[in-house]
C-alpha cells in the first residue's frame, strides 16, 4: 500500500479545509453509524471471515499474526503466528509484511487458507496453511505457492480471494509494480513479470481438491502447487499465464461483489490521481487499467513501454484528485440486511484524510452509476470510542456487514458499520442483526414473521406452552394430531393444565375421543340425539363414562348437551 512518505502526510491538515469545496459530492441525510468492536491493536491492516464461522472475523496484523474475533462477544484470540516468516515491521509507514489473507472455499472441510506476507529476505509471497484444530492455524502446515523477487520495500500489494461461489479453486492476487515511484522497472505493462497485476491461479488442480498431488499439474511434480486456469487470456499467447489484469500501480485493497461477482480495484495514485477500477462479473480478463502510462484518466508516461500509448486501456470509473485525498483504501458493496438504505453502495475511502464515501447502483456488469456520497461525518465519532481514521482496509463478515479497519503502531482499531443510533436490531443480545441469522438460517424462525422464535418465546411464555423451545403454532402446523380439538392448543399442554381434560390418562383429550354432539352414540347428530338428552336430563354419570345423553362428554346431562347436538346437528362423527 503506497501509505506516502512522511512530508507528503503533512499536507493532509492543510488540505482539509479545502475537500468540502472541492468535493462534488453532497452527503444524504445521516443513516450510519460505527462501534467500535476492538481497540490497542499493534497495526491490523485487513478483516474477513471464514465459510462456515459465521460468528468470527478474522483479522491481520502487520508483523505476522492472524487473530480471531468472536463477534458475539468481541473475545480476541490468536489464529496463528507468522511473525518467524514474515518481515518483522513496527511503523505505519512501511509497507511491507503479512498484507493478505484468503480462506479457501471449502475450509470447513479442508482447513486450507492462503497468506501474502512479506518474507524476511524481502521477497513477495503466498502460502498454503492449514489449520489444526477449530479457531487455531498450524505454522508448520506452509506451502509456498508462489515467491516474488521485490526490488524495493514499497508497492506490495496483497489481496487475495476467491470469487463468490467458487468452485474450482481460482485465487486471485494483486501485486505491485514493484515499488520505488512512477513505476521505474515499467512492470505495469510487462506480460513477462508478475508485479503490477493481477492474478488468477488454479490452488486445486485437475480434481478440484487442494492439497492433492495433481495441485502443479504434474502427478509427483516438486512444481508450485498450482496451475493456470486455460481461461486466462494470456495462456498460448504472449505473457505470463498467472496475469488475469495488469496495468496496476499499488491496487490497495480489491474485493468481489459478493451478490454479483463483479470485482472492484482501488489504485493508489502516484502524484495527482486516486482511482477505482471496475471488472464486470462475466470479464474474461485480458483487462489493461493502463499504470504507467496513465494515472487515472490522464497520460502519466509515454515513453518505454508506453509509446506508442496502448489504446487497449480500461479507464477508472471514478477519480479523485489530490485535493481530496492522497491513498485511495477500496472497500465493499453492502451486501448486508442490517442497514436496507445502503443496499448495492460501493464503500471506498481515503488513508491521508480519513474520508468514506459511497456510490449506488452497483450491478454485475457496470459500475455503480450513483453520485458519490460523502459518509464521513455519518460515521464519526464512533460508538464506544475511537477514531476513524488512517482507514487501510475495509472489511466484510459472513452476513455481508462492513468493517472499518484503522492502522495505527500500537492504538489500531476496528468498526462495524451499523444504523444510525444502532437501534435494537438484536432481539437475542449476541451482537448480530437477527435478519443476519434468519438469511444463513442459523436461528429458527419457524411461522416465518422476520422475528426469532426464541425471542417471540422469550416475550410470551405462553408461545411455547411446553417449554420446548419451539412455537406451539409450529409444531401444530407441522402436526395437526397435536391439536385434536382444533382449537390452537398443545392437546398436550391441556391436559397438563387440567388433568379432567385427560379422565382416563391415556394423553389424548376426551373430547377428541368422543364425538361432541352424539348423544346416543350411533355416530350421528340428529334429532335422536335430543331426544337422548331429554331422556336422561339430569343425570350425573361422571367422568370417563361416555352416558346416554351425554353430547359434551362432561359426565352430566343438561342445557349443554341440547347445545353440543345444535352445533353438531345434521353432521357425522368423524372416524
Amino acid at each position: 500500500m503506497n501509505r506516502r512518505a512522511a512530508t507528503r502526510l503533512l499536507t493532509v491538515a492543510a488540505s482539509a479545509a479545502m475537500l468540502t469545496a472541492v468535493s462534488a459530492d453532497t452527503a444524504s441525510a445521516q443513516t450510519l453509524d460505527t462501534v467500535r468492536i476492538a481497540s490497542g491493536l499493534p497495526l491490523p491492516l485487513y478483516v474477513t471471515h471464514a465459510p462456515g464461522e459465521p460468528y468470527y472475523i478474522y483479522f491481520l496484523q502487520k508483523q505476522g499474526l492472524i487473530r480471531r474475533l468472536d463477534l458475539r462477544t468481541n473475545a480476541i484470540t490468536t489464529f496463528i503466528d507468522l511473525n518467524p516468516v514474515v518481515l518483522d515491521v513496527s511503523t505505519v509507514n512501511d509497507e511491507r509484511g503479512l498484507l493478505g489473507l484468503a480462506f479457501h472455499p471449502g475450509y470447513e472441510q479442508n482447513g486450507y487458507f492462503f497468506v501474502y506476507y512479506t518474507s524476511t529476505s524481502g521477497t513477495q509471497v503466498v502460502a498454503r496453511y492449514q489449520r489444526s484444530i477449530p479457531g487455531v492455524g498450524n505454522p508448520g502446515s506452509a506451502t509456498i505457492v508462489l515467491n516474488m523477487a521485490d526490488p524495493f520495500s514499497n508497492h506490495n500489494g496483497g489481496w487475495m480471494a476467491f470469487a463468490p461461489n467458487d468452485t474450482q479453486g481460482f485465487l486471485y492476487i494483486s501485486t505491485g509494480d514493484g515499488g520505488s515511484g512512477g513505476d521505474p522497472n515499467q512492470a505495469g505493462q510487462n506480460l513477462n513479470t508478475l508485479l503490477g497485476k493481477m492474478l488468477r491461479i488454479d490452488v486445486d488442480g485437475a480434481d478440484n481438491t487442494p492439497g492433492n498431488d495433481d495441485d502443479d499439474g504434474v502427478i509427483g511434480s516438486a512444481n508450485a502447487p498450482y496451475t493456470n486456469p486455460p481461461t486466462n487470456p494470456f495462456v498460448g499467447i504472449t505473457g505470463l499465464d498467472e496475469i488475469w489484469a495488469y496495468g496496476l500501480r499499488n491496487a490497495w485493497r480489491s474485493s468481489f461483489d459478493r451478490a454479483t461477482g463483479a470485482l472492484y480495484i482501488a489504485d493508489v495514485g502516484q502524484s495527482a490521481w486516486e482511482e477505482l477500477n471496475f471488472q464486470p462479473a462475466n470479464s474474461a480478463g485480458g483487462q489493461n487499467y493502463g499504470w504507467r502510462c496513465y494515472e487515472g484518466n490522464v497520460v502519466f508516461n509515454s515513453t518505454g513501454t508506453c509509446s506508442p500509448l496502448p489504446t487497449n486501456v480500461t479507464f477508472p470509473f471514478h477519480v479523485y484528485p489530490r485535493s481530496a485525498g492522497i491513498s485511495v483504501t477500496g472497500g465493499y458493496v453492502y451486501r448486508g440486511c442490517a442497514i436496507p438504505a445502503i443496499q448495492g453502495h460501493y464503500f471506498y475511502a481515503d488513508f491521508g484524510f480519513a474520508s468514506v464515501w459511497s456510490r449506488s447502483g452497483a450491478s454485475a456488469n457496470a459500475a455503480p452509476t450513483g453520485a458519490e456520497v460523502n459518509r464521513t461525518t455519518d460515521l464519526s465519532p464512533p460508538i464506544g470510542g475511537g477514531s476513524i481514521s488512517s482507514i487501510a482496509s475495509f472489511g466484510e463478515d459472513a452476513f455481508g456487514e462492513l468493517y472499518i479497519v484503522r492502522h495505527s503502531t500500537s492504538a489500531g482499531e476496528i468498526f462495524r458499520i451499523v444504523p444510525q443510533g444502532n437501534p435494537d436490531l438484536d432481539c437475542n443480545n449476541n451482537n448480530v442483526a437477527d435478519c443476519g441469522e434468519l438469511a444463513l438460517g442459523l436461528v429458527a424462525d419457524c411461522n416465518n414473521n422476520s422475528q426469532l422464535d426464541s425471542c417471540e418465546i422469550a416475550g410470551n411464555a405462553g408461545l411455547d406452552c411446553d417449554s420446548n423451545t419451539l412455537l406451539d403454532s409450529c409444531e401444530i402446523t407441522s402436526n395437526p394430531a397435536l391439536d385434536c380439538d382444533n382449537n390452537q392448543q398443545l392437546d398436550s399442554c391441556q391436559i397438563a393444565a387440567d388433568v379432567n381434560a385427560d379422565c382416563n390418562a391415556n394423553l389424548v383429550l376426551d373430547v377428541c375421543e368422543a364425538c361432541t354432539g352424539d348423544a346416543n352414540n350411533d355416530g350421528v347428530r340428529n334429532f335422536s340425539d335430543i331426544t337422548s338428552v331429554l331422556g336422561a336430563f339430569n343425570t350425573n354419570y361422571g367422568l370417563c363414562i361416555l352416558g346416554e345423553g351425554d353430547a359434551d362428554h362432561n359426565g352430566i346431562v343438561n342445557f349443554g348437551d341440547v347445545t353440543a347436538v345444535l352445533g353438531a346437528f345434521a353432521t357425522n362423527c368423524p372416524n
